[in-house]
């Protein structure tokens, strides 16, 4: 570790972090979350943060217990290629994520059949509707057969949807026939998201 690498650990993020005030200012001034898609500042290395696949965050290893501290590291992630990084006007610092950076803890249902609209929030407060821009993914664990939700929320950051949210997802799912196959699955906003097909479920 370099001296500037102890330095760093010895410190809290938000002092790591120097642009999170700028950033944080950028996205008051557009209303919503800071542009983070916009900004190409240098990388600046890897901070010893993580967020774990039940959507806590820690650093140096241990967890993060301030909610809004949490919630304002969600505003600058952005995810380039397979990586993720805190983004801000004046750098760039990479961090681990096990999974997905988000998880959604809560669902709503508007409607039914093909009119379902389908909504998610998660853990850092985030909130959205499952649509084209914001479909729903499947991922079947092929040594468990246990099925992982999840949810796109934003610039490739996705959101997996926690096991008590599942079962209620589950609780709305019908059978449609996709590619001349039946399948399992749910409606949202017109579009039809298919868990797995019909020969495969487990009653």
């Amino acid at each position: 570790m370099t001296n500037d690498e102890k330095t760093d650990a010895a410190r809290a993020p938000t002092e790591v972090l120097k642009g999170l005030g700028q950033a944080t200012a950028a996205g008051e001034k557009a209303r919503g979350l800071p542009p983070v898609h916009l900004w190409n500042p240098p990388f600046c290395g890897d901070l010893d943060m993580a967020i774990k696949r039940d959507g806590t965050w820690h650093y140096l290893g241990s967890p993060i217990g301030r909610e809004r501290l949490v919630r304002l590291f969600s505003t600058v992630l952005r995810r380039d290629g397979d990586d993720y990084f805190l983004v801000t006007p004046v750098e760039k610092i990479g961090i681990t994520v096990d999974d997905v950076p988000f998880l959604a803890v809560a669902m709503k249902a508007n409607g039914t059949g093909q009119g379902q609209v389908l909504s998610f929030t998660t853990s850092v407060g985030d909130d959205v509707i499952v649509d084209e821009e914001h479909p729903l993914r499947f991922v079947v664990d092929r040594k468990t057969g246990e099925p992982a939700p999840y949810v796109l929320m934003r610039g490739r950051l996705e959101a997996l949807i926690n096991r008590a949210v599942f079962y209620d997802l589950v609780e709305l799912g019908v059978e449609e026939k996709v590619d001349g196959a039946m399948w399992f699955g749910v409606w949202s906003s017109g579009a039809f998201y298919p868990f797995m097909p019909v020969g495969e479920l487990v009653v």
